[in-house]
């Protein structure tokens, strides 16, 4: 059954979050290795943002108890803490909330686009690292495919937005963000973001980085109003500047305490990531907005988009079942051919004793084959129509199982493993 285990800034603060952070693809690997260790683990993937931590695998029995106990050794977090906070989704649940995060739905910030990219990115790396197959592969490529849809088919993504947006909405309210200056520490998607969204506010913008290189390049694409420099200098800018946003990938702070001296004028900090990288002191002169602190700005959001919402929780609701019954035609079709293929076979086999021993004459053959072959097909008819209508129904497993018990058939019927999945990988995976 497919499983979820869901931490996200609906049930967790950003203190417990970032502990649970995966931007060490080390640690990352290291948590699936350990996961696919257990028995009952067959597949598993983990989204890990600046909003939520999502596992997400194929299990064949509940095992919330060892991935909590795994996720707690690894992250060095309390295992009752993380069992009182965890949201569990199972199945059908687990499909549901897949694809309500995949069209985020789920987001902070509904409508922001970076969460297919970043389930994308966790699936390549599952897939290249052999943690995820065949069952997860089919539940990704649905929530694709669904995520599509609800951008096709709604306004829910129109003016996109992003946390990085809604931080510089945040400093709109505070000041007038044209012919300012702002610091912005970090060169990746998310600092690009922000810096964009400042430069159409009329902000320009100085990119400080340890890879100077990264940052130049990004500034080559941001045109002339932005600047770079080392992250070696940050303390330079600290006490000269007023506006602050930081997004970069570090295990830990980077602004502190240490770094941040007296000044006269109002400082404002905006800390975009997770792990988070300020760890200064509030005071009258001093700011700082972090993800979880955006949620007035995220509500304004929501009620703009309620509508356009409504109309997406429809979509993945229809899609959810539509994955199922998929799901169902793959085990169904089989099972209805091999029973099919049975009935032949042994009528055949009947036919050919009846001829050995003279109950039919050589000459009746062909016209006996032809009624025998009528009666099976007249007598699976009505089976055949009640397993298609069981289709997409909470039961259909149970029958499924319980007619390939019945009939002694093997599970790996054909055509369950011929599914490839349709993600745009580097590698072309047989899935």
């Amino acid at each position: 059954m497919y499983y979820c285990v869901s931490f996200t800034h609906k049930n967790t603060d950003i203190a417990l979050r970032e502990r649970l952070s995966f931007s060490d693809e080390a640690k990352k690997y290291e948590f699936l290795r350990i996961l696919k260790t257990h028995e009952n683990i067959e597949e598993c993937l983990v989204i890990s943002t600046c909003n939520r931590v999502e596992i997400f695998a194929f299990v064949k029995n509940t095992c919330l108890e060892y991935i909590i106990k795994t996720l707690a050794l690894l992250c060095d977090v309390n295992k009752d803490e993380l069992l009182e906070k965890a949201d569990v989704f199972e199945d059908s649940g687990a499909i549901h909330h897949l694809f309500l995060v995949a069209s985020s739905l789920d987001s902070l910030v509904v409508g922001e686009t970076q969460i297919a990219g970043q389930i994308k990115d966790a699936f390549s790396f599952a897939i290249k690292n052999e943690f995820c197959k065949t069952h997860l592969s089919r539940a990704l490529h649905y929530a694709f495919k669904c995520a599509a849809k609800v951008r096709n088919e709604t306004q829910i993504s129109k003016n996109p937005i992003s946390v990085a947006s809604v931080a510089v909405a945040k400093a709109k309210e505070l000041l007038d963000l044209t012919q300012k200056q702002a610091i912005i520490i970090g060169a990746g998607e998310m600092a690009e973001l922000t810096a964009k969204h400042l430069i159409t506010s009329g902000t320009e913008v100085i990119i400080l980085n340890r890879d100077t290189q990264k940052a130049k390049q990004l500034c080559e694409e941001l045109g002339s109003l932005s600047k770079y420099d080392s992250l070696e200098n940050l303390k330079n800018y600290l006490d000269n500047y007023e506006l602050f946003f930081s997004a970069t990938n570090a295990p830990s702070a980077i602004i502190t305490n240490a770094l941040v001296d007296e000044v006269r004028h109002k400082r404002y900090f905006f800390d975009i990531a997770v792990p988070r990288d300020i760890d200064i002191s509030e005071n009258e002169k001093i700011s700082v907005f972090a993800v979880d602190d955006l949620q007035a700005v995220v509500q304004k959001n929501l009620a703009l988009r309620e509508n356009e919402a409504r109309m997406a929780y429809s979509i993945i609701g229809q899609e959810t079942s539509d994955f199922f019954r998929y799901l169902n035609d793959l085990a169904l079709n089989p099972i209805i051919k091999a029973i099919r293929l049975q009935a032949k076979e042994c009528a055949e086999m009947q036919l050919d004793i009846a001829l050995k021993k003279g109950y039919l004459k050589h000459s009746d053959k062909d016209e006996a084959r032809k009624l025998i072959h009528q009666v099976f097909k007249a007598f699976l008819h009505n089976p055949t129509i009640n397993l298609k209508h069981i289709q997409g129904k909470i039961q259909s497993d149970t029958v499924i199982n319980a007619m390939r018990y019945v009939f002694d058939l093997n599970n790996d019927l054909e055509g369950l493993n011929q599914y490839k999945c349709e993600f745009d990988m580097e590698i072309d995976d047989e899935i």
